[in-house]
């Protein structure tokens, strides 16, 4: 027959604060009916003064009354603290060159106990644990403390306190070793944040790891210093008892466990190391062990919006078609209004993250009533990503585009170079808590070139989330466009400007808002203004409540009359396909629509 674990919970007086809080923690886990009464009182006893001891108080006085019950379930602490312990000696150095190292310098600075103090543990133990994690973390292999001493006089009501590291030399980056690649070596090496010689950073090792992994072009990463290379002439290890305690390559390990691994080294192994003589500036050779990618991946997407329907999404993907790491990708969409095929084909320079040559071709045809469209493209274009994470991208795009607009129909082939700058943060791609995109574009096509259009078309957007607290999300858009060109006539559909629907203004049919001709169909806009703003709650777990408002329209005045505008309430369900939204909006310079509902799948961007 087994019996309810009861927790003891106890009521203490004559303490308080963190020091009442730390006696009910360590007493928190004692679980009565696993001890006799006497047993159990001891037990309160020594967890009580081990609880109070770490705070600088090692003779207090202790009066304890258990409740009547069997086992008990309450204890009732009196407690006279008595003098509380004081630095009275406070002894930190620094050997080697960790010396002259400005985080270790800082670790010490930054220790909250002077001289005069009262004891407390926690802080002691944080210094110990922040140098020993600082040598590891920027290459001191050989660091050991060679003092690590706290000696307390409770008598005297004082503590010394002794902490001595010699962290020995700081070693530099040796050597990239790589097994396994496909890809060209140099061009590996080429993507470390560290160059042999440079002192080691466990961080840029980390990075290292992160860039390998990023490039698509290898199934499994992995990037490790070769930490075994001092221990090449050491024996296997035997297990020692704690009385044999021996300090060896530091004692992180000896706070974890009463027993130490030493290493032995036989008689040869001793008269080699005799006659070496240990490099000044130690190295530590890098090994990298790489499996490449599938060479061909494949993925199905299906999903719905109310602009466009049902839509499927099939792509092919070759993350590596040759030695260098050029890569080809094709994508399929297709949904009622429109149809698309394009395919990028990726020449990466020295950073292949940043900096890459890109040839892109792209077929579509769109039918949404006033605008039908058949459209081929090719493209080159040159990817640059700079520190502060923004995307610059030139490019020249050659367009051929049978169109009928609003009645209008024509065909038109245009040549146009342009730039752009983008950039997108986010955490948590899936259901972002915080991100903002920005993106600018400047386009222009002449026909001293050949192209059939002049114009001079300029695009930007901006979306920020944020939140508050836990519980609150705030969306906001703002989106602007303009053409300049003396012939609108002749400026593609792809490049006119239309509004409305899902991701812009809600309440409207998509893109049912632009300008009309005279039998009142839609001909596209040389302006664009759009902008919404959303605040989202929580109402429980995944579940979130919207309300928004959004306005915008595109027009041909640089100074429109008036914006259409849309406000509404929403759903919103943070499924494991990403979120599901559901928005109802009233349209408010719509009198043929009192509202409309509209539903997507995925994340804001």
């Amino acid at each position: 027959m087994t019996h309810a674990a009861w927790a003891l919970d106890a009521r203490i007086h004559g303490i308080e604060g963190d020091v009442a809080d730390n006696v009910r923690h360590y007493l928190s886990g004692l679980e009565a009916e696993q001890y006799g009464r006497a047993r159990l009182e001891s037990e309160i006893r020594r967890r009580t003064r081990e609880a109070m001891r770490v705070y600088g108080y090692y003779e207090p006085e202790i009066e304890h009354q258990l409740d009547d019950r069997d086992p008990p379930r309450r204890v009732t602490l009196t407690i006279e603290p008595g003098p509380q312990v004081r630095i009275e000696v406070l002894d930190i150095r620094l050997d080697g060159d960790a010396a002259r190292d400005p985080p270790f310098r800082q670790a010490v600075d930054d220790f909250p106990l002077a001289l005069g103090d009262p004891l407390s543990h926690a802080p002691w133990d944080r210094l110990r644990n922040r140098l020993a994690a600082l040598s590891l973390e920027r290459g001191y292999f050989d660091w050991r403390f060679t003092d690590r001493r706290m000696e307390v006089r409770p008598f005297d009501e004082s503590a010394r306190l002794y902490l001595a590291l010699d962290s020995g030399a700081r070693y530099r980056f040796g050597q990239v070793a790589i097994r396994g690649s496909h890809i060209v070596e140099e061009r590996l090496r080429r993507m470390a944040p560290f160059t042999p010689g440079d002192p080691y950073l466990a961080g840029d090792v980390a990075l290292y790891n992160q860039r390998l992994g990023q490039v698509g072009w290898f199934g499994s990463v992995s990037v490790r210093p070769r930490l075994d290379v001092r221990r090449e002439l050491a024996l296997p290890p035997p297990r020692l008892g704690w009385w044999n305690e021996v300090d060896a390559a530091g004692e992180a390990a000896a706070d974890a466990t009463p027993e130490i691994s030493v290493s032995r080294l036989t008689p040869d192994a001793l008269t080699t190391v005799a006659t070496l003589r240990a490099p000044e500036r130690p190295e530590m050779p890098i090994d990298v062990v790489v499996t490449p990618a599938d060479r061909h991946q494949f993925e199905v997407g299906v999903g719905y919006a109310t602009d466009v329907g049902p839509r499927l999404r099939f792509g092919w993907d070759q993350p590596w078609i040759n030695r260098y790491g050029h890569s080809l990708d094709h994508d399929l969409f297709v949904s009622q209004p429109e149809q698309q095929l394009t395919g990028t084909y990726l020449m990466p320079l020295d950073n292949p993250l940043r900096d890459q040559y890109r040839a892109q071709y792209g077929l579509r045809h769109r039918d949404t009533g006033d605008t039908r469209t058949l459209e081929s493209s090719v493209e080159l274009a040159r990817r640059w990503e700079f520190d502060n994470r923004w995307v610059q991208t030139v490019f020249v795009r050659a367009t051929f585009e049978d169109f009928t607009q609003g009645g209008e129909a024509d065909s038109v082939l245009i040549y146009y170079p342009g730039v752009s700058w983008s950039r997108t943060r986010t955490r948590d791609p899936r259901f972002p808590t915080w991100g903002d995109r920005q993106r600018i574009a400047f386009e222009y096509s002449d026909s001293v070139w050949g192209s059939d259009a002049d114009f001079l078309r300029m695009t930007g957007d901006t979306e920020w989330i944020r939140m508050l607290g836990d519980n609150q999300r705030f969306v906001t858009r703002l989106g602007l466009g303009a053409i300049e060109t003396d012939d609108f006539s002749k400026v593609p559909p792809s490049l006119r400007f239309f509004t409305g629907g899902d991701r812009s203004v809600r309440g409207y049919a998509y893109e049912s808002l632009a300008p009309r001709n005279e039998e009142g169909r839609l001909r596209g806009g040389q302006q664009l203004l759009t902008a919404s703003a959303e605040i989202q709650r929580r109402v429980t777990g995944d579940w979130w409540g919207a309300a928004f408002v959004d306005t915008g329209d595109a027009f041909d005045d640089w100074a429109p009359d008036s914006l259409n505008t849309g406000a509404g309430l929403g759903v919103r369900w943070i499924s494991p396909v990403g979120p599901i939204r559901f928005d109802v909006a009233h349209p408010f310079d719509d009198e043929e629509n009192a509202w409309r509902l509209h539903f997507a799948i995925g994340p804001e961007f």
